[in-house]
């Protein structure tokens, strides 16, 4: 059984080989790319990568621009391999949109366990753009929302907020990180508008507005128990 397709981004083929090795005995289907622009094209060409693993240092384009280039369009989960292990590279790497920073060298099954780990959290189910989870499906190329199999009609703001909690299902989420993430780091408005974009999601999602909990003076925190 796949259990999903991850990117291996590293320009060592040795350590592409060993995090290859690790990954197929899991039974993931593993991709390579030797730089980083190799890598941007292979994501946006094939459009099924359930989770990338990104090494910091290449040739063409390092790592922290990878990102950047793939948090403009997608969430997929990211992984962040480097040497360097100084405190202000993994808050760059949290800043950019990482989910996860592990510094080399590294036990492969313990990286293994993080993938495992970080694709039940965001409760990718499927392959390319749709999310289910606790009942809830969507599908982000169609724009559309479906509670238990049912049609759900949302605005555009409460398309982007719910799908940005169910990829960080289990995480709690602070209004700045909401904010910056659904209305984009260009956004100045009082973060209050949150507030009352989750108030109107949950009214909408009946029984299961109750995934979405509230952390008293922090933010908000999609949680499914499965």
């Amino acid at each position: 059984m796949d259990a999903g397709r991850i990117l291996v981004v590293d320009d060592e083929s040795r350590m592409r080989k060993l995090v290859k090795d690790f990954l197929t005995k899991s039974g993931f289907t593993v991709l390579e790319a030797a730089d980083g622009e190799e890598a941007v094209d292979i994501f946006f060409e094939r459009k099924d990568i359930d989770l990338i693993i990104l090494d910091v240092m290449m040739p063409r384009m390092d790592g922290w621009q990878v990102v950047k280039e793939i948090r403009q369009y997608s969430k997929v989960p990211i992984i962040m391999l480097t040497a360097k292990g100084e405190e202000r590279d993994e808050l760059n790497g949290f800043e950019l949109g990482v989910d996860e920073y592990i510094s080399k060298p590294f036990s492969p099954k313990i990286l293994v366990a993080r993938v495992e780990a970080i694709l039940r959290r965001t409760g990718v189910k499927a392959a390319g753009n749709t999310l289910s989870i606790g009942g809830i499906e969507i599908d982000k190329a169609a724009h559309q929302v479906k509670i238990d199999g049912r049609p759900l009609e949302l605005s555009f703001k409460e398309f982007e907020l719910l799908s940005y909690f169910m990829e960080n299902n289990g995480i709690a989420l602070s209004r700045e990180k909401i904010l910056n993430n659904v209305w984009n780091y260009d956004y100045f408005g009082d973060a209050r508008t949150i507030d009352t974009h989750v108030k109107k999601l949950r009214s909408k999602l009946g029984d299961k507005g109750d995934y979405i909990k509230t952390i008293w003076g922090m933010g908000y925190k999609f949680e499914v128990e499965e």
